[in-house]
């Protein structure tokens, strides 16, 4: 289960009068990875907070499907089918797998049925999961971190995955395992993903279509196939 998901003509920022983006749209068709790129500070991860509603718009709409979701506070959101992963490592160290995992179902915690049903869905989809679930997530590589972090965000069937650079810190293969669990998701589960990443490279080899951002605006969009003169121009 997926949506589109549809920014337009969004104004925000962390003050009033200052704002971050400055008329950015985007869309992220169903079932399809689409990437947010550019330099640091040009407002990429604003924009997540944005459409999670961390942050409220000083102008702009942002529609699911279709509705407009920009009045709505984050927990509806979530519940609309909306789920963030932030670019800092977002694991209670101290606690076990499980335990971090079964915080992804707080808006139905009273629904023992439900949460064991959805971490058994998260056992199949993450075996290795499985086999430390009493582990305390303190104790596992970061690429294991993300899976984790990735399991608690499926507990809420999300339509659509917000993902902010999910491989920073990590060393490079541990990233690759997190873009292969990313690229999973879309291709077998059809989730709707925007992905924020500072690694081009990666983000071109698996993504649908990408828009790049300076200064807050919106500078190139397209299909990643039309991006090889991009490419050329970000690692020039």
């Amino acid at each position: 289960m997926s949506a589109t998901l549809e920014v337009r003509d969004l104004y925000v920022g962390y003050y009033k009068d200052l704002n971050i983006l400055q008329g950015v749209s985007i869309t992220a068709q169903k079932g399809k990875l689409t990437a947010i790129l550019g330099a640091n500070g040009v407002g990429k991860s604003t924009l997540l907070k944005a459409v999670y509603g961390f942050l409220k718009p000083n102008a702009g709409e942002v529609l699911l499907d279709g509705e407009n979701i920009v009045q709505l506070p984050t927990y509806q959101r979530i519940r609309k089918g909306i789920a963030y992963i932030p670019q800092q490592p977002s694991v209670f160290r101290w606690m076990t797998v499980e335990e971090n995992i079964e915080l992804g179902a707080w808006t139905f915690r009273h629904d023992k049925e439900r949460i064991r049903r959805k971490l058994e869905e998260n056992y199949e989809r993450f075996p290795a999961l499985k086999d430390r679930r009493k582990s305390k997530a303190g104790e596992l590589s970061g690429g294991m971190q993300r899976m984790v972090e990735l399991a608690r965000t499926l507990m809420t069937d999300p339509k659509v995955i917000l993902v902010d650079e999910p491989t920073a810190g990590l060393a490079k293969l541990l990233s690759e395992e997190v873009y292969e669990m990313l690229t999973r998701l879309r291709d077998e589960e059809g989730i709707t993903i925007v992905l924020v990443d500072q690694e081009i490279r990666q983000a071109l080899k698996i993504a649908d279509y990408v828009y790049v951002l300076e200064l807050g605006r919106n500078k190139f969009e397209g299909p990643v196939e039309e991006f090889t003169d991009v490419r050329k121009a970000f690692w020039a």
